[in-house]
Formats: C-alpha cells, sequence, structure tokens
C-alpha cells in the first residue's frame, strides 16, 4: 500500500510541487492550508490531492487535523513540515506580534506536528520527517531575525530529533532552499531581484521542483542511511 505524506502549506509555491512530486512517486498525499479555500479546492481538482485547513501553529488544531487525516487516509508515514510565513521588519519596527506569529508558524509547527505522528512512526518503525529551512536561517537576512532565528531553529530541531529517531527507522533531515521562483520572490522589485541573482553562482532563481525533487530523495524508503542532515538547495550561494 502507498505510504501517505502530509505536506503542510502544501497547495501553493513550493508545497505544491512537494505534493506533486511526492503523488507522482507513488505516495499518497494530503496538503494542508492555512487560509485560501478557492486556491485549495482548484489545487485539488488539478490534481486529485485531497487538502485540509487548519492552522499549524495551534497544537490542538493539528491534534484535530492528523486525527482526521488518520481515519480517513491512514496513518501519516511521510511529515513534510513546509508551511510558513513571513513578518519582515528591523528590530527598531518589529513588535512581539510579528516575533510570536513567525516563530509559532514556522518552528512550533515543526513540534506539532512531528510530536503527533511520532509514536505512530515509532510503533510501524517507519517515519520519514523533512523540516524546510531556508538559507537565511544558515546566513541571516537583515530585517528577518524573527525568520531566521525560527528557520536557524528547525535545523537544530532536525538534528536532535533525527536522533531520537534513528533507532526505529525513522529519519529526520531539513532542506534549505535558497532564492526560489515563487510569488514572494517575484514579487521583489526588479533591480533588487536581479542583485540576489547575481550573488547566485549558477545565475538563476531556483524552482520549486528543484526543492520538491529533494524531498522525493530524503523520503524514500531506501534513505534510510541519511539523517539529521541539511540539503542546501540554493545553486552555491551558501555553502555551508
Amino acid at each position: 500500500m502507498a505510504r501517505l505524506a502530509l505536506v503542510t502549506g502544501g497547495q501553493r509555491g513550493i508545497g505544491a510541487a512537494i505534493s506533486e512530486q511526492l503523488q507522482k512517486a507513488g505516495r499518497k498525499v494530503v496538503a494542508s492550508y492555512a487560509g485560501n479555500d478557492e486556491a485549495a479546492a482548484a489545487f485539488t481538482a488539478r490534481t486529485g490531492i485531497p487538502t485540509i485547513k487548519f492552522d499549524v501553529s495551534d497544537f490542538d488544531a493539528c491534534k484535530a487535523a492528523v486525527a482526521k487525516i488518520e481515519a480517513e487516509h491512514g496513518p501519516v508515514e511521510i511529515l513534510v513540515n513546509n508551511a510558513g510565513i513571513t513578518r519582515d521588519g528591523t528590530m527598531k519596527r518589529m513588535d512581539r506580534g510579528m516575533w510570536d506569529a513567525v516563530i509559532d508558524t514556522n518552528l512550533g509547527s515543526c513540534f506539532n506536528l512531528a510530536k503527533l505522528v511520532w509514536d505512530g512512526m515509532s510503533a510501524r518503525k517507519f517515519g520519514r520527517i523533512v523540516n524546510i529551512g531556508s538559507i537565511n536561517g544558515q546566513a541571516g537576512q537583515y530585517g528577518q531575525v524573527n525568520y531566521a532565528a525560527a528557520k536557524s531553529g528547525i535545523h537544530g530541531f532536525t538534528k536532535a530529533l533525527a536522533q531520537e529517531g534513528a533507532r526505529v527507522n525513522i529519519t529526520v533531515n531539513a532542506i534549505a532552499p535558497g532564492y526560489v521562483d515563487t510569488e514572494m520572490v517575484r514579487a521583489v522589485p526588479e533591480d533588487v531581484l536581479q542583485k540576489i541573482i547575481a550573488r547566485i553562482p549558477v545565475g538563476r532563481l531556483g524552482h520549486a521542483e528543484d526543492i520538491a525533487r529533494g524531498v522525493c530523495f530524503l523520503t524514500a524508503d531506501d534513505a534510510d542511511f541519511i539523517t539529521g542532515s541539511t540539503l542546501s538547495i540554493n545553486g552555491g550561494q551558501h555553502m555551508y
């Protein structure tokens, strides 16, 4: 039977590419989303991948969602923690709400979902968890202390949790994307975008499919000797 993958933030941008790539690899996929019902419905109509709406920063909402997913689709054996938001601003302009929103959504969600699928993975002695970090969690970025802290935290979370899962065949890895050609990046002013591209040795932005292929690689059944690793997919912009 096909293994079930839950991809948070899985119906737009990088998340959509991950969901579709996992589906092509023979996985059953459920994609979570936060707000846009119309976009979620269109994604399901186009791909056949079911979606579920819940707040990944809310533990109780996650608990209810996982229970629903497992009742309807079976046990979650692959978890991709992709959901994330930005609330950018310099320290002078950032308030506590901007900090909490990003930490709770980007980092807190990794705990929430991993916690809820962990016992089942342990009992079955199989699990694949991939957490989506960021180049800005490795190198930092002006005006993103909240985002950089959350993404850096993901890398530490990954390494620590991998040690707990190793003996029961649960691998925990991270991917740190560089600048990817998504709606968010394309919204950057053109002159700024060209300066970003000029710093990428391969000479282009990443594609969502570049990240999705990495997720497929790390979640394969035979990828059981790779755990606690961070795969940087950034075109050589930051070699870490």
